[in-house]
């Protein structure tokens, strides 16, 4: 009995007969947007669940740009509710508790875009209502926003460019202009729209550039991701070409390898008959086959190489090259400025290597000698080869560079060279390493079966 006494005392108290005739007054106006509020709350639980931040075309974006947006909308939170609360209720006259609620409405609704875009907009233009409505006709204020809400519907209205589609963001700065005008037009309090021209001019032409500044803004940033994945797909089409290129470089000297070979076995088979005496007939008979054979094989290879051979080039009539031209190659290396040392173990001088390894053990020394002179010239260079069990071992040492290097070929065209590497050391069954040293420059090390060779 006694709580009900005091409970009607203070429900006669005036200030509290005042904010309760204002709750009611406000609940009238805005009890129409309760069942917009509630569909819309619906199709939001309805939706898929983000698990993580995805991006308009809905990607997954990375965790640190995950991260980064909640910490740009967290501090713009921060910074937004005691401006949005305080000055409300003292530079503008709204009554605290309204204050209080709408300005946390207004600037939750900028950390509630990341994960619900709609019903951040919807509690925005909700707060934005409520205080248009709480400002006193008389009171002397940028009606129907105070400068705090100006800036977090302008702030507002970026975030959803930034995190939406253009569509959506030009239909939120629409709709935000639409429900000030209304606003301003249908004023319960009977101000006059004189009263809210500012806000009407002005809050259009600062949202329309922000709006339009963020989207440049990634636009821009779309086009040079393209850019970046073209220029990717670019380089991957040269390091393909290069690689197929290298490939059939491979492939000719290999032919003129096979060639040469498959001409001395015809050139025994078809004198066998003129330099052993006595041979049985049987025997001349199995060297001639054994010659027509030979003979061809060369043809077939012939073939094979007219479709890998350009034809618009010279043939190349050099000899095959082979380690034991290893020293004009170091020699060579040295007039160009390069201090170059060649240890060969005498394990491999006196082996009998074949013309393949030879071939692939020469041409990966000139490699690795080139790419010292572009990317580390005057580097101290030392190239040995021995034998390990039934592989040749190769290995080229190169110090930190000497001086500056000045690049050599364009953008995206040099590096190519160790794709030729791994191609010669795979065709020939063995395995190769390539990785900077712990004191400066680069070792690369290359391990070629000679099982068979001689």
């Amino acid at each position: 009995m006694r709580a009900r006494q005091r409970w009607d005392q203070v429900r006669g108290l005036p200030v509290v007969s005042r904010l309760r005739s204002r709750l009611r007054s406000w609940w009238r106006l805005l009890a129409p947007l309760g069942p917009l509020v509630a569909w819309v709350s619906a199709k939001l639980d309805s939706s898929r669940q983000r698990v993580s931040l995805p991006g308009v075309d809905g990607s997954r974006r990375p965790m640190l740009a995950w991260l980064l947006w909640w910490l740009i909308t967290g501090l713009l939170t921060l910074a937004a509710l005691p401006l949005n609360v305080a000055l409300a209720a003292v530079k503008f006259s709204v009554h605290p508790l309204v204050a209080f609620v709408a300005g946390i409405g207004q600037s939750t609704a900028l950390i509630l875009i990341l994960v619900r875009p709609r019903a951040a907009t919807v509690l925005q233009f909700l707060s934005v209502a409520v205080i248009a409505v709480a400002i006193p006709p008389d009171a002397r204020s940028t009606w129907p926003l105070t400068v705090p809400g100006l800036l977090t519907l302008i702030a507002h209205i970026g975030l959803v460019a930034a995190r939406e589609t253009r569509r959506v963001a030009l239909l939120t700065w629409w709709a935000s202009t639409v429900l000030l005008t209304v606003l301003v037009v249908l004023d319960p309090r009977g101000r006059s729209v004189m009263n809210g021209l500012t806000i009407l001019l002005l809050y259009p032409i600062l949202a329309a550039l922000v709006l339009g500044a963020v989207l440049i803004i990634r636009h821009w940033g779309q086009l040079r991701r393209e850019l970046a994945d073209a220029r990717h797909d670019v380089e991957a089409q040269q390091t393909s070409l290069a690689v197929a290129e290298e490939r059939t470089r491979i492939a000719r000297e290999l032919h003129d390898v096979v060639a040469h070979s498959m001409s001395v076995i015809h050139m025994q088979a078809t004198s066998a008959s003129y330099r052993l005496q006595n041979l049985e007939p049987e025997t001349k008979d199995e060297f001639a086959r054994i010659a027509t054979g030979a003979r061809s094989a060369m043809q077939e290879m012939r073939r094979l190489l007219a479709v890998l051979r350009d034809e618009s080039s010279d043939a190349d009539l050099a000899p095959v090259p082979g380690l034991s031209r290893l020293p004009e190659l170091v020699d060579s290396a040295r007039r160009a400025g390069l201090p170059v040392e060649l240890r060969e173990a005498d394990a491999v001088r006196a082996a009998r290597l074949s013309e393949g390894v030879s071939l692939a053990a020469f041409r990966i020394v000139q490699e690795s000698l080139s790419n010292v002179i572009r990317h580390a010239p005057g580097a101290r260079t030392i190239i040995c080869l021995d034998l390990a069990g039934l592989d040749l071992v190769l290995t080229v040492i190169n110090d930190a560079a000497a001086r500056h290097a000045e690049s050599m070929e364009a953008s995206g065209r040099a590096g190519h060279g160790v794709h030729g590497m791994r191609e010669r050391v795979r065709l020939a069954g063995g395995a190769l390493e390539i990785g900077a040293r712990p004191e400066g420059g680069y070792r690369m090390m290359a391990r070629l079966p000679i099982e068979g060779s001689g």
